[in-house]
């Protein structure tokens, strides 16, 4: 078995538009997902990022610059991270189809080096 990164990629402001029980149900959507996928060994880790925050760093002239992020404004933050077990990339894409996330935005599948 392999291990494979998902990031959930996702638009602030569709979430932010709707009311407090979509909401509870789009997270119920998301702990029955990973309960069963937990429950079949095939849900490693999963993680919600928080949803304001963060620093973006980089290297420019010899010194690390640090700046606030991301900002409500973006159009593209990453929203939480899972990590599954499968057997292939295939495999890993069979999973990934059946996350409630892909209703809400994108899901980037990047296979872990085990190496």
């Amino acid at each position: 078995m392999s291990r494979y990164l998902m990031l959930l990629h996702e638009t602030p402001a569709h979430f932010a538009a709707k009311s407090p029980a979509e909401l509870q149900a789009i997270v119920e959507e998301y702990i029955q997902w990973s309960d069963r996928l937990r429950k079949e060994g095939r849900l490693l880790l999963s993680e919600k990022l928080v949803d304001e925050g963060g620093k973006r760093m980089k290297q420019q002239g010899g010194q690390l610059l640090v700046s606030d992020g991301p900002y409500a404004e973006v159009k593209d933050v990453v929203g939480g991270l899972f990590i599954l077990s499968a057997e292939s990339y295939e495999d890993a894409v069979a999973l990934a189809r059946t996350c409630p996330h892909l209703l809400h935005g994108e899901v980037e599948l990047r296979a872990i080096d085990d190496a």
